[in-house]
Order: C-alpha cells, then structure tokens, then sequence
C-alpha cells in the first residue's frame, strides 16, 4: 500500500498541459524519442568510460614494466573487485550482468526499475571492467537504459502496463547503441523478454532504436563495433560445413560455459568461507593471474595478447584478420573461458554478451586453423584466400557461441551481420546458430538467465496484460510455472526424505519423485511422507501404481487447468516435450491464482 501510494504521489507531478496536450498513446511515442536520445547518451558515455579507464591502467601498466607490470595488472583488478564487493553491500542490485534483474522488475514489478540502480550499475561496472576484470558492458547497458525508461515511464504515466510498456523500449535503445546494431536489438527484445511480437511494443521500440542508434553512430562513428572491414565476397563453397561440427562444437563447449558458470556461482554463494563483498576481489587476484600468464606465454607463441583483460574487441579483431597461431588461440579461449567464469561468479558486475562472443570467435579461429591445414594448400576445400576462410570461421565461432549461451539465434544471426557488415555466410552461420542453439537446449532446457534467477529465489511468475488483450490462460505453462522444484528420489524412505529436506531448510506442498535413472515417477504430498505407515520404506514402493499426471511445458495454462480439474490435483509436474526424464518445474493452482490476479491488477 505503502509502495502504490508513493508511486501515485510520484505521477501527480506530471504537468496538466502534457495531459491536455497530448493522448496517452501520442505521449508514448514521444517519450520512445526522449528515451531513445537519453539512452544513445547513456550508452556513449558508458563505452567512454569503460574503455578510457582500461587505456589508462594498460598504458600505465606499459610504462611502469617488467614485475610492476605484472604487478600493477593484478593489483587492478583486485581493487576494482574490492570496491564493487563493497559498494553491492548497499546496492546489490548492481551485481551480475542486469539482464535478469531487468526480466525480474518487468514480469513482477510491472517495470519498475529505480534510476539509481542504473546509476550505481553505470560506476560499478565501468570500474570493475574498466579496470580489467573479465566481463562485458552490453548487458549492463540495458539495464542502466531500462532503468532511463522506467522512471520517465513512472514520471509520465499512471496505468501500471504503460510503465512496463516502457522497459523493452529502453532494452532496445540500450542494445542498438551498445552494439551500433538496431535490427538485433529489435529482435533481441522479443526473443530474450516478450514472447510475440506486438505491434504495440514494436511500434515503440523502433522508434527508440532508431534515435539511439543514431545517437551513438554521430559520437562513435558509423563503422561496426569490431572495427573490422570485413569481405563480403564470399561464394557457397564445401569449406562451409564446417559450420556443422563447429555448431556442435559450440553447443557443447556453451553448455559448458553455462554449467560451469551457474556451479561456480553457486559454490561462491554457499560454500566458500569468505564474505561476499570479498569475493569479487579475489577474482580479481585470479583473474590478473590469468591475464598476466596468457600475456607472457602468448608472447613467447607470437605476439602478446591482452584480450583476457576487460572486454578485449581488440584481440578479436585480429583474430578476424588470421593474425594468431593455434596456440595463443587456444590460450585465449581457455583463459577467457576461466576469467569470465570466474569474474561473473565471484560476484562482480559486468555482462556477459561481448565474452561469449570472444570465446566463439577464437574457437572459430582454432577451427578455420584446423580448415586450412587439413587443406594443405591444395584449395581442393578452401578456395578462397586463406585469411578470409579463417576470419569467416571467427565469424561462425562467435555466431554459434552466442546461440548456444544466449538463446537467442535470430538475434545471433543479425547482430554479427551488422557488425561485420557481410552477408555473404548468412547460410552457414544459420546452420551453424541453430545446432549449437538447439544442442545447447537439448543438454539445458533452462535458459542462462532464468537459471541466474532461480539461483536468487527469483520466480517470473507474473505476465500482466503489456501485450493487448491477450487471454492469459492462453500463456504457456512455462511463463507461469515454477521452476525451482525439489525432486526426491524413490529409492529413499519417507524418514530419509523429510531428513534431506530438513538438510535444505525447504519445504513444499508436494515434490516431485525419480527413479534412479532419473525419470519422474510419481508425486508425492508433504503430509504423506510425515504420515506415511512405514517410514523407513522406500517411497517408490509404496507409490507404485500411483497414476502420474503431467504437462508439457508448451502447453497452455487452460489445458493445466482442465487436466487438474478432471484429474481432482493442485499441481502438475512441467516436462520438456513430454519427455519424463526432463523435469523442468511446477505448475500449481496458487501460480495459475497469481497470474490471474496479475491481470485483473494490471487492467
């Protein structure tokens, strides 16, 4: 009530002749420009600051040389870690890469972001990544430009949907500025936050991407974001296939990424003996160690590399110009691989969208490597010049990485067509985007940022109506679902089980049941496993024959419905394709309640 009321006094200062002047629908279109100029100047100002602070503590690394220079780039970014662990004390939500604490504030805040998280989002990250720490600015930069959209939203609006109208607009600008990319931005939106493409959100968000990306094209330049000059002469050849095992590649080396990165995480936040607001700063210890021994030993290979430091464009561009060999390749990919994983986890601020494109992209170089060689300069496979085939199978790296972690392959697809600038291996990298990307579902069908989410107790549980008049009980289950669910295992008695739950400090209304090859089995209720007549039995035996009763997570939350009523259940267990081995949340009539009551709110 608090909250509503402080939210209402806030609305009352905007002034009479703007709602005089101008409809809800005309005022909406203007604050999409005003948006769209704020954030091209937000994202500016972020990229100068990341990127001047960096050249300054390299440059002065450079001059001090020798053991001060390896001193000094470790002793970077451990301050930067110490000063953000300590700052997210008081402003946590500046860690991570923001996207998902955007998702969070537009599914169940109805798009109610505070300006000052966007603020302390612009100092935490310019600094940590400034400062060399391994992460990127593009993720962080939608949420300082959704926070820019959320409170003109607030300024400027009364209607709760009008304000969550607000927050892809901002997500938008953010992306087309960051990247100098509009079109990836439009799809980015619908892909990673919305699931249709209304024309209501369309209209709006082009309108900001158009002005932000103009915004950022007059102060940094027209050329793509790599700076690369890349050819766009390329013609359908057999060497393309090698999209095929680079797309499985990618898939699995971005599950990888994505499971190492969530363990990591979680090891930090649960087991590791050390403050939180420490942590950071000792990834930066590690994160220095790693740059400074990639330097060196890439150094001794070829040419020394700094890319493992901050966000590191320059050592992928000469990767696109084939200027590396295998091994300071392969020395990139395994030290950026670790550095990223390690920076995100440890608790630091910084996104992750530039890194998964540098690790796609040296492990594309390592293959266009591979291509050539198996060629032996017979042009029997590679007919075209030898750097151009490894610069495009950077390209496909970076394409195929993206998807595979992202989730998001059209955005994948138009992001490095704009980049690059280059058409020509659109059918390559489409076979390689959607391998990886759907390898990489297959092996996790939890997206990156839904699973960072789940780890924080966060839920997206809430869809009020943004988009039209849409029925919500015609929504998938997984918008609504619950995804946190706890499984117990049939061959464990009702005493283990209440024990083991204890263990977690957890308790829910009912839980799922495996077996020991892990299938859904059965459910089984709370108050059963407490009154069960033989405790130390295995529940699996006497659950058996017990029907099961389950929904596909593409189902509508109508169909849920119905099969609760007829089948007399509170709640369903949620599989991937209808798939028992592949649990991937609940679905409960307390879920279905919310989002109805979301709705008639939001109305």
């Amino acid at each position: 009530m608090e909250k509503s009321a402080t939210l209402s006094a806030r609305q009352a200062t905007i002034p009479d002749w703007l709602r005089a002047r101008f409809s809800d629908g005309h005022r909406f279109l203007i604050l999409c420009v005003v948006v769209g100029l704020l954030c091209g100047l937000a994202a500016v100002a972020f990229h100068w600051s990341i990127q001047g602070l960096f050249s300054l503590v390299w440059a002065t690394a450079r001059w001090l040389g020798g053991w001060q220079f390896a001193a000094f780039m470790i002793l970077a970014p451990t301050l930067a870690g110490l000063f953000v662990g300590w700052a997210l004390r008081a402003h946590p939500e500046a860690s991570g890469s923001g996207i998902p604490q955007t998702k969070a504030a537009y599914f169940n805040r109805f798009g109610v972001i505070r300006l000052r998280d966007g603020f302390w989002r612009f100092v935490l990250v310019s600094v940590f990544v400034g400062m060399g720490n391994s992460l990127g600015r593009e993720g962080p930069t939608i949420h300082i430009c959704a926070s820019i959209a959320s409170k003109i939203g607030q300024w400027a609006f009364r209607a709760k949907e009008r304000i969550q109208s607000m927050v892809p607009v901002g997500m938008a600008a953010g992306i087309a500025a960051a990247f100098n990319a509009p079109l990836s931005a439009i799809t980015f939106v619908f892909e990673d936050l919305l699931d249709d493409f209304s024309t209501k959100a369309l209209g709006g968000v082009v309108v900001s991407v158009v002005i932000a990306a103009s915004v950022s094209r007059m102060l940094l330049g027209h050329e793509p974001i790599l700076g690369v000059n890349f050819p766009d002469d390329f013609t359908t050849a057999p060497w393309m296939l090698i999209a095929v095992p680079l797309g499985l590649a990618a898939g699995l080396l971005g599950h990888a990424f994505v499971e190492g990165l969530l363990r990591t995480r979680a090891f930090c936040q649960e087991k590791l003996v050390l403050p939180m607001w420490l942590q950071p700063a000792v990834g930066g210890v590690l994160v220095g160690l790693l740059g400074i021994g990639v330097w060196f030993w890439s150094g001794s290979l070829d040419e020394p590399e700094n890319g493992i430091f901050s966000i590191g464009y320059e050592s992928l561009g000469r990767a696109f110009q084939a200027e590396m060999v295998v091994g300071v390749l392969l020395l990139l990919l395994v030290g950026k691989f670790l550095a990223v994983i390690i920076s995100y986890a440890s608790g630091g601020s910084g996104g992750l969208f530039s890194p998964t494109l540098f690790i796609g992209g040296m492990l594309g170089g390592l293959a266009g490597l591979g291509l050539v060689w198996l060629d032996g300069g017979s042009h029997w496979l590679v007919v075209a010049e030898t750097e151009k085939t490894i610069g495009a199978c950077v390209l496909l790296g970076m394409g195929a990485f993206f998807a595979s972690v992202r989730r998001c392959p059209l955005t994948s697809l138009l992001i490095l067509f704009e980049m690059t600038q280059s058409y020509s291996l659109m059918l390559p990298l489409m076979v390689g985007n959607m391998l990886s990307f759907y390898l990489a579902r297959r092996l996790r069908p939890i997206s990156l940022n839904n699973a960072l989410m789940m780890q924080d107790g966060i839920t997206l549980r809430r869809m009020p109506s943004y988009q039209g008049m849409r029925d919500y009980r015609n929504l998938p289950v997984s918008a609504i679902m619950t995804h946190n669910v706890l499984p117990v295992s049939a061959l464990r008695s009702a005493r283990e089980c209440l024990d083991w739950l204890e263990e977690r400090g957890r308790r829910f209304h009912g839980y799922p049941v495996v077996d020991a090859e892990g299938r859904l089995a059965a459910m089984v209720m709370h108050h059963e496993l407490l009154e069960a007549d033989d405790p130390e039995e295995p529940i699996g035996e006497w659950l058996a024959g017990r029907p099961l009763y389950v929904v596909g997570n593409g189902s509508s939350v109508q169909d849920a419905v119905q099969l609760m009523i007829q089948k007399d259940v509170q709640q369903l267990p949620v599989v991937l394709d209808g798939e028992l081995s592949r649990l991937v949340g609940m679905v409960t009539l307390n879920d279905i309640a919310r989002q109805q009551n979301a709705v008639e709110i939001s109305s």
